[in-house]
């Protein structure tokens, strides 16, 4: 049986993470920068490309991260932003058919895989294959996942759970964050057993490791698409879009795990 209290510090500690990494965003109101409303998986990776970028672009981006579902609907509502980066197709098309971004601008910039992680000490293993016993793994604990309905790495770590027949049996033991950060700060912290993230997620945080990598085929592909937004008003806007698919670019990306889909255009 799970206890009231491991609910109460799995929803606290998810609560915590997503109002820090959300905390930033009403404050991005500068007009002499380019405004950027990022995937929170991308922050390792995008930090060090803003700074990589700065020669070109003439100052650093202000980058708000958190889940792509929760950008989209402050994009829509009015927030200030020049540029948006999901962590899927469907929010970018979500902003796209409203008329909020630019469809000439939009490049499916980024491929990332998800994983099954567990706390850095667990001696856990997992052959993510039909007949798996996910639920026995996790067995009186917790599986974290960005929300399901919303949060685009839950919806693929669903889809992939259910392509594998794995839902059913762990779908009552779910602790599901606001983003997928906060998912994977539960399992490091140990307030989950397990966690379904990204690959490149689980690169940036050492209290976890990966115990298992889903099959490419269990989910749609993941992939980043970036546009500028509609409303954008910065000039330097269209040179940080290109930084993001130079040579210099490419290599902090795929420093830090993921697969560069976009041309290099140097």
């Amino acid at each position: 049986m799970i206890s009231k209290g491991f609910g109460l510090k799995a929803v606290v500690a998810a609560g915590g993470v997503a109002a820090m990494m959300m905390a930033v965003v009403p404050a991005a109101q500068a007009d002499d920068e380019v405004i950027v409303f990022a995937a929170a998986s991308l922050k390792n990776a995008l930090d060090a490309v803003n700074t990589a970028c700065e020669p070109e672009v003439g100052e650093a981006a202000k980058i708000s991260y958190a889940a792509s579902s929760a950008l989209a609907k402050q994009i829509e509502e009015g927030a200030p932003a020049d540029v948006f980066i999901s962590a899927d197709l469907d929010w970018m098309k979500y902003l796209s058919e409203k008329k909020f971004t630019k469809p000439d601008t939009e490049v499916r910039l980024l491929g990332n895989r998800i994983v099954l992680v567990a706390p850095k000490d667990s001696t856990a293993e997992a052959k993510l294959e039909k007949g798996f016993d996910l639920a026995g793994l996790i067995g009186d604990g917790r599986l974290a996942m960005g929300d399901v309905k919303a949060v685009p790495a839950g919806k693929y770590g669903k889809a992939a759970l259910e392509s594998l027949e794995m839902w059913g049996s762990v779908e009552g033991k779910l602790a599901q964050a606001e983003n997928v950060r906060a998912a994977l700060k539960l399992v490091a912290t140990g307030e989950a057993a397990a966690g379904i993230v990204y690959a490149t997620d689980a690169v940036a945080e050492p209290g976890v490791k990966v115990i298992g990598t889903f099959p490419e085929d269990s989910h749609a592909p993941i992939i980043y698409p970036v546009a500028q937004t509609a409303e954008s008003k910065d000039d330097d806007t269209p040179a940080f879009l290109k930084c993001l698919q130079t040579d210099k670019a490419r290599a902090l990306f795929e420093q830090q795990g993921f697969t560069v889909l976009a041309p290099v255009t140097n």
